[in-house]
């Protein structure tokens, strides 16, 4: 007979075989579904694989796709802009350099100074020349208004003079012919007529000295007569003398020109490029002392593919990334070029023998940036020429035309589609 303790163990003992032989079942199926799903496992990761390709094939489609046909773009481009050398209109020697290369410059900056001494003993020497003219001047006008009056009055004083001569004479010839007619009516017996012939003798002395007076007033108003010759002469010497007085004001702006020339000024806001000259120096008119890059006036010059060429027009918006920055500006096709650049070239290439070989051109392509009107453009100076960047042309899909540059619609128009 068995206690009930005793059973109490068997069962025990047989609940722990059982649950024993269920733990090495359930094991036996685990394993086995493990190595089904090993075996599974790297089927299952190339197709997630190919599927993650598969999509991010089709996002790279979906983005480069639309470009592909909206844009043309190009990275052969840079910033250009004009290079003003500056030079000297005088000859000295340098004072002072005061420009450094790649320091901002803005507008009426001094650059360098020219020793102005000798400039400016030229202009207190230009002075006192154009005084001394003014001077001489009033005073050959005071002699020609002094010679005016007086040869006019010689002229008034003859033509009096000339008249009562002839009035004298007139009356010394009546008085004689009075005389002589009396002389005749008296006989050689009268006693009256030694008085006459005295008389008469008297009359014919007087009518010659009146002729004489005649003869002299006569003289006197010829000379007078000229008296518009001296008014001329004298006038003509004062206006030489009005043309010494604008001599000297040409010489004096020529050497307050020149006192001026001994500045150099930045003619626009702009970045020193390179200094050609130092503290010292001798320089002459026309040699070039500093190189100026104007911040205002910059563009970009693009080298498309002839192939790009198909819908590029002028006035199409254009996204510019400066590679220097990584920023983007606005822009807009301004031109495509005359020609391709090997065109261009110092000594273009020239096929003599026949076999060519082709090669796709690049035709330069002139892209402007837009400008706000409320803004002072480049004022930071980011923009230099020569900086390396990559536009992007907005275009649209166009009929082939036998006139590129031909604007088809508004930059507005061109920016909506």
């Amino acid at each position: 007979m068995y206690t009930n303790e005793k059973r109490q163990t068997i069962y025990t003992d047989e609940e722990q075989a059982y649950t024993r032989l269920e733990h090495e079942t359930e094991g036996s199926k685990s394993s086995s579904a493990t190595s089904e799903a090993d075996a599974r496992s790297p089927l299952r990761r190339k197709r997630m694989l190919l599927a993650s390709i598969a999509l991010v094939i089709g996002i790279v489609a979906a983005w480069f796709a639309p470009n592909s046909v909206l844009y043309e773009s190009t990275d052969d481009a840079q910033i250009d802009g004009h290079i003003m050398r500056l030079s000297t209109r005088i000859n000295g020697q340098v004072e002072q350099v005061k420009a450094v290369e790649g320091q901002l410059v803005h507008a009426g900056d001094v650059l360098a100074v020219i020793e102005p001494t000798e400039y400016e003993i030229a202009v207190h020497r230009a002075l006192a020349r154009l005084a001394y003219a003014e001077n001489n001047a009033a005073s050959l006008y005071l002699t020609a208004a002094i010679a005016t009056t007086t040869a006019y009055g010689s002229l008034n004083s003859a033509q009096a003079a000339v008249k009562n001569a002839a009035g004298e004479k007139e009356a010394a010839n009546k008085l004689l012919q009075a005389d002589q007619a009396v002389l005749e009516q008296l006989s050689a017996q009268d006693g009256r007529r030694q008085l006459v012939e005295a008389a008469v003798a008297q009359d014919q002395q007087e009518m010659l000295r009146v002729q004489g007076k005649l003869q002299q007033a006569a003289a006197d108003l010829r000379t007078a007569q000229t008296a518009p010759q001296q008014v001329s002469l004298a006038e003509a010497q004062a206006h030489a003398a009005d043309s010494q007085i604008l001599q000297g004001k040409a010489e004096l702006e020529q050497a307050q020109l020149n006192l001026t020339s001994t500045i150099i000024r930045s003619p626009v806001t702009a970045i020193v490029g390179k200094r050609r000259v130092e503290i010292g120096q001798n320089v002459t008119a026309g040699q070039e002392v500093i190189d100026i890059v104007s911040l205002d006036d910059v563009w970009i010059m693009a080298n498309f593919k002839e192939t790009q060429l198909d819908h590029l027009r002028p006035g199409q918006p254009v996204d510019i990334k400066v590679d220097a920055y990584g920023r983007t500006w606005k822009g807009h096709v301004t031109n495509l070029g005359g020609g391709t650049g090997s065109v261009f070239s110092t000594m273009p290439l020239k096929n003599a023998s026949g076999n060519r070989m082709k090669v796709v051109q690049l035709v330069p392509v002139r892209i402007d940036f837009d400008r706000s009107q409320d803004q002072t453009f480049n004022a930071e100076g980011l923009l230099k020429p020569g900086l390396s960047v990559e536009p992007d042309v907005r275009v649209r899909l166009l009929p082939r035309s036998n006139t590129p540059n031909t604007l088809p619609g508004s930059r507005a128009q061109l920016r909506d589609q």
